[in-house]
């Protein structure tokens, strides 16, 4: 039996999540869909770095890349570098894609280690085409030349995130996406089901609708305020609690990597535009005041301040459920992961993609509600667990703050993860875990967590065939890297107007 779906979707609150929403349901949906937001309601603009995975939502809604590069004044991102986390002079890059490869049933990090041993092995990142590529500023020609194939090597973007909910509302609108202006005065149940019936706007106006999406931030006006559904908060494992952000000048090429750079009670972000670059100081308050945070961030800054700093506050967690009754949450709604891995946006993207594999006709199934919960709920923690490795993993003695990251109890996850990495330098991706084995090797050899053994498997390959492996892998890579043009060059090229460019 057909269901009856003409009541519409009604999503409350534009922003990222709210225009991201509405151009994927207006294209897939098949129903009526309806944004409400009010332009007197500023939104939270500090997600501006993203993963590999955006390519995937962009290139689903047909989105051309140079368009979508130039219209939010994106550029390509191939990693991110993590300064200072091990202490004062330190750095490593946690790199898009493959380090190295392996040989037969091994992955590559024993074949490394076992080289490492016996005083062979270069440094991790000569193995890492994405990581070669970013600190050389280098970016792959794209789309490759006539008969040449392109190196694996996987790029996402860092871009204005107010110009790509613009961008998103265009393309939402020419999709039938209709837009209420208005500000939400009251949210309106049904008296049997206690579903959300209707938002009632200034003015007495009445939006009614069969499903809602809640994008109204931090308030979870629709999920949080007026369902109860409560905040899992994970603070005292993620103990920043504010971040002030400002953006400035840019000073020569705009580099092809994100950069996170640890501060004495937190870390400052740092993300290249084609205008601008977007700066942000995340901090824990218990440790570091406002006034301090702030001179910090602007006595770090590569350019002239182009805005007043804008201070942020916040608690990491996320809703015990993200989908209650007829309503789903998303964005800041939903929960907030700070943004030290640059998974916002992707986890907006994520819960968008799950709902439109459990869309609901007229009627809610309660066990699609429940799957998608339980998915959301892993999803959430597993990237949790690998936020929170960087803190306990740092190397920075006799700073309070860092100091007590060290000493915290983690979760038994992430327990049981550093352990068998320390046994035998063995790495498990459980099937809906976002990072993957080579981002989990990158961060726990980057800040100092060395397995004791290897698997032995490994040493069965002569070691002059191991040191030949190794040497073929750096060597192809370099030769990659240097025939690769420059990444700000290369952008401004791809971006240009007069060139015909297709999504990847």
């Amino acid at each position: 039996m057909n269901q009856d779906v003409s009541s519409p979707i009604v999503i409350a609150g534009g922003g990222t999540a709210g225009w991201m929403a509405a151009a994927t349901l207006g294209r897939f949906a098949g129903r009526k869909v309806v944004l409400v937001e009010s332009d007197a309601i500023g939104t939270v603009g500090v997600g501006e770095a993203t993963i590999p995975q955006i390519r995937l939502f962009n290139a689903a809604l047909g989105i051309d890349e140079a368009e979508f590069l130039r219209e939010t004044r994106g550029t390509f991102k191939l990693a991110i570098e993590f300064a200072g986390w091990s202490g004062e002079g330190s750095s490593y890059l946690h790199a898009f894609g493959n380090v190295g490869h392996g040989a037969g049933i091994l992955p590559f990090q024993h074949y490394w280690l076992r080289a490492r041993q016996v005083g062979m092995a270069g440094s991790l990142s000569d193995y890492c085409l994405n990581d070669r590529a970013a600190r050389a500023g280098k970016m792959q020609m794209w789309p490759p030349q006539a008969g040449q194939a392109a190196p694996d090597m996987p790029w996402a973007y860092h871009f204005d995130a107010s110009l790509y909910a613009g961008y998103l509302r265009r393309y939402a609108e020419a999709h039938g996406v209709e837009r209420i202006e208005g500000n939400i005065s009251k949210v309106e149940r049904d008296a049997e089901s206690g579903d959300i019936s209707a938002l009632v706007l200034d003015g007495d106006r009445s939006v009614e609708g069969g499903f809602f999406i809640d994008c109204t931030g931090f308030r979870s006006l629709l999920l949080g305020d007026t369902l109860g559904v409560g905040f899992d908060d994970w603070s005292h494992w993620l103990p920043c609690d504010q971040a002030v952000a400002v953006p400035c000048e840019a000073k020569g090429h705009f580099t092809p990597y994100t950069r996170s750079i640890a501060r004495k009670a937190g870390w400052q972000w740092r993300i290249p535009l084609q205008h601008r670059i977007g700066n942000g100081h995340v901090y824990s308050s218990e440790f570091m005041g406002e006034d301090e945070a702030t001179a910090i961030l602007l006595a770090n800054l590569d350019g002239e301040p182009t805005d007043e700093p804008r201070v942020l506050k916040f608690k990491t967690g996320m809703r015990s459920r993200q989908w209650s009754h007829n309503c789903l949450a998303l964005g800041l709604a939903s929960g907030f992961m700070e943004p030290l891995e640059s998974t916002s946006i992707h986890l907006i993207q994520s819960s968008i993609a799950r709902l439109l594999q459990m869309l609901p006709g007229e009627a809610v199934a309660p066990a699609m509600r429940d799957e998608f919960n339980r998915q959301a709920i892993f999803e959430w923690s597993r990237i949790r667990d690998f936020l929170i490795l960087h803190y306990w993993a740092n190397g920075r003695d006799g700073e309070p703050f860092w100091d007590r990251c060290r000493a915290m109890e983690i979760p038994e996850t992430l327990t049981a993860k550093i352990e068998a990495f320390r046994a035998s330098g063995f790495i498990h991706r459980e099937h809906e875990e976002l990072f993957t084995e080579q981002g989990w090797l990158q961060v726990l050899i980057g800040q100092g967590v060395m397995p004791e053994s290897y698997n032995p498997i490994a040493d069965a390959m002569p070691e002059a065939e191991l040191a030949a492996m190794l040497a073929r892998i750096a060597d192809s890579q370099r030769k990659l890297v240097h025939a690769m043009p420059a990444h700000a060059p290369f952008l401004r090229a791809y971006i240009d107007p007069n060139q015909t460019r297709k999504t990847a």
